[in-house]
C-alpha cells in the first residue's frame, strides 16, 4: 500500500531531534511564548526574507488576525479566489468582511489576475491571493493592481512554504502573509500552528497584541483580542524542521520530475510549470474527466489519493446566503476533475514510479 501521506514516515528522520527538543522544553519550565517561539519567529522571518514574523495558533487565525489588524470598516470587500480551501473564506467572514470571489486561471489554479480589476469596487480594501498546491500566484501583476487601487495584499501561503518567483520567497511579497504549519504542510508541526510575516513593524506589534487577549502586558488589554498563541512546543519542533525545509522541497521537486517524465504523453492534465517560478509541490494534482473512476482504480492498485477539494467554497452549506449566488464555473470544473497524487517527504522515487505505472495503465 502506498499511502497518500504517512506522517510517521515523513517525520522519522527528525525523531531524535524532536525528543531532544522535548526534553529541553520540559526542563525549561517555560511553556507559553518563550524563547522557542521568539527564536522561531526570528528564523522563519529570515528564511522568508521578511523583517518580522509573529507565531499564532493556526493558519486560519493567521489570516483572520491579519485582516483584523487593519481595522477595515465592517462589510468592506476582500477579493479572494473561488478555488481555495474554505479557511480563506472563513477568515474574511470571521473578520466581519465580505469575500468577493474571483475565478482561477484554469492552468495554474490560482486567481486569474486578468479578472481582479473587474471585481474591484469602492468597498474593496484588500486582495487575498492563495498560493495553491505550492505554486505562487502572479505576484508582480497583483502588486501592480494593488498599488493602482491602493489595496492591501494579504497572502494565504498555507501551502507554499519556500515557494518563490525569481528567487524571492513567499512571505516577502505582500503587506502581510499568513502561513499554516498543519502537520501535512511542507513545514509541518506536530499539531496545529501558524504564523504571519510582514515588513511592517507596527502591524506585527498589533498582531502580537491580538494573539494574546489584546495585551502585551499581563492584565493590561489594549485591543479586543483572542487567545491564539503559537505553542512553545510546536515552535520547538518547527525549529528542528526549518533547516531541512529546502531539502524537503527539493525532495518533492525530484518526485514531481518523475511524474512529469512518466505522464507527459498521457491525457492527464499536469501542473503547469512556469519560468522563474519555484514550485514546492505541497500537492501534486492532476486532472482527469474520469476522476472518481481513477481514484477507485488506484485504490484497488493499493495507491491512496486525495481530492483538494471536492466541494467549492460557494457550494458549502456554511456559505449559504454568503457565496451561493456567485458563478464559479471554472472553479467547479477544477473541483470535479482534480486528483492529488502521493508526493510527501516520506515517499521514495520507487513509490512514485509505482504510482506512474498504475496511471499509465488507466485510460483517461
Amino acid at each position: 500500500m502506498i499511502e497518500y501521506e504517512n506522517l510517521k514516515v515523513s517525520n522519522a528522520s527528525f525523531l531524535q531531534e524532536f525528543k531532544n527538543k522535548f526534553n529541553t522544553f520540559v526542563e525549561s519550565g517555560w511553556f507559553v511564548l518563550g524563547k522557542e517561539v521568539n527564536n522561531f519567529e526570528i528564523e522563519f522571518a529570515k528564511y522568508c526574507g521578511a523583517k518580522y514574523c509573529v507565531g499564532v495558533a493556526n493558519g486560519l487565525d493567521a489570516l483572520t488576525l491579519a485582516l483584523r489588524a487593519y481595522d477595515f470598516p465592517k462589510d468592506s470587500e476582500v477579493i479572494v479566489p473561488s478555488n481555495t480551501y474554505i479557511a480563506t473564506i472563513l477568515a474574511v467572514v470571521n473578520a466581519g468582511l465580505k469575500p468577493i470571489l474571483v475565478e482561477p486561471d484554469i492552468e495554474t489554479y490560482n486567481i486569474d489576475v486578468k479578472l481582479i480589476e473587474k471585481a474591484i469596487t469602492t468597498k474593496t480594501k484588500a486582495i487575498m491571493p492563495v498560493h495553491l498546491y505550492g505554486k505562487m500566484c502572479d505576484m508582480p501583476k497583483i502588486l501592480e493592481i494593488a498599488e493602482k487601487y491602493s489595496l492591501k495584499i494579504i497572502e494565504d501561503a498555507a501551502q507554499a512554504h519556500g515557494a518563490a518567483i525569481n528567487g524571492k520567497k513567499v512571505g516577502a511579497w505582500g503587506d502581510i502573509t499568513a502561513f499554516s504549519f498543519y502537520p501535512t504542510k511542507n513545514l509541518g508541526a506536530l499539531g496545529d500552528a501558524g504564523a504571519i510575516t510582514t515588513n511592517d513593524e507596527e502591524l506585527a506589534d498589533k498582531i502580537r497584541f491580538l494573539r494574546n487577549y489584546g495585551s502585551n502586558k499581563k492584565y493590561h488589554n489594549e485591543f479586543v483580542g483572542v487567545n491564539s498563541r503559537l505553542d512553545e512546543i510546536q515552535a520547538a519542533f518547527l525549529r528542528v524542521k526549518l533547516p531541512y525545509l529546502d531539502k524537503i522541497n527539493e525532495h518533492k521537486n525530484e518526485l514531481a520530475k518523475i511524474y512529469y517524465k512518466k505522464l507527459e504523453d498521457l491525457k492527464f492534465v499536469l501542473p503547469k510549470k512556469q519560468d522563474g517560478f519555484f514550485d514546492v509541490y505541497h500537492i501534486f494534482n492532476i486532472r482527469c474527466d474520469k476522476r472518481d473512476e481513477l481514484k477507485k482504480y488506484l485504490e484497488l492498485r493499493g495507491i491512496k489519493t486525495d481530492i483538494h477539494y471536492p466541494i467549492p467554497p460557494n457550494k458549502q452549506i456554511a456559505m449559504k446566503g454568503i457565496l451561493d449566488k456567485t458563478e464559479t464555473s471554472i472553479s467547479e470544473e477544477i473541483h470535479k476533475t482534480t486528483l492529488s497524487l502521493p508526493i510527501s517527504f516520506g515517499h521514495s522515487e520507487k513509490d512514485i514510479k509505482v504510482v506512474c505505472e498504475a496511471l499509465m495503465d488507466f485510460v483517461c
